[in-house]
């Protein structure tokens, strides 16, 4: 069967890494193997510049290249070769993550992200410059005021978990335009309900695509 790429968005917070386990277990369940990854990381370089991202001050424009190049080599070293391989890739945060943080949270030029994201994502055997992006990606979408209840106390912070909720209205922005530009791409999954009601319902977009029966 062809490899399956699937990315998982949303603030911090907002209940995506719950579902990621139980979503690959039903793939597994229905006999495709999978792939769990996550950004900034997935591979020793790009967990050694994860580290840097989310503890060490720097300006957004030096985020911004870190992240990309963590997700080159992640690109080359996991997403394609699983892809390759045909197996299912569950990855927790992609690029649209880069998009909100950096450019809604941190208010980074997006003309330079887009920019960044051909030279990154660019397939050299495409045609008509086609990136390499997630099938689909599942929005958690949820309220900021939210999001800082759950995470209150609930680990220490890194630089961007201790950003204000202002900090994260824009970045719940920046995943709104990532929307508005790509929207057959997403799912936008209402993260403000029940653990339960939120597995039903990315269960179902699973379903209605015909990946899971």
């Amino acid at each position: 069967m062809p490899g399956l790429f699937i990315s998982f968005e949303g603030i911090d917070g907002a209940g995506k890494s719950t579902h990621i386990g139980a979503l690959a277990a039903a793939f597994k369940t229905q006999g495709r193997a999978v792939t769990l990854t996550r950004e900034p990381g997935g591979t020793p370089l790009a967990e050694t510049l994860r580290t840097l991202v989310l503890n060490d001050p720097m300006d957004a424009l030096t985020e911004a290249l870190l992240m990309f190049a963590a997700r080159r080599d992640h690109l080359v070293g996991v997403i394609m070769p699983a892809l390759a391989r045909g197996d299912v890739v569950l990855c927790d945060r992609f690029t649209d993550a880069t998009f909100a943080y950096q450019g809604g949270g941190r208010g980074f030029d997006e003309t330079v992200l887009t920019q960044l994201e051909r030279m990154v994502q660019g397939r050299a055997d495409s045609v008509n410059g086609r990136l390499i992006q997630p099938e689909l990606t599942v929005w958690f979408d949820l309220a900021p005021e939210e999001a800082a209840k759950r995470l209150a106390g609930a680990r220490v912070p890194d630089k961007f978990e201790s950003q204000p909720v202002e900090f994260f209205r824009r970045v719940a922005d920046g995943y709104a335009r990532r929307l508005m530009g790509d929207a057959g791409r997403f799912a936008r999954i209402d993260g403000g309900q029940t653990q339960q009601a939120v597995w039903h319902d990315v269960h179902a977009v699973f379903v209605a695509k015909g990946w899971l029966a």
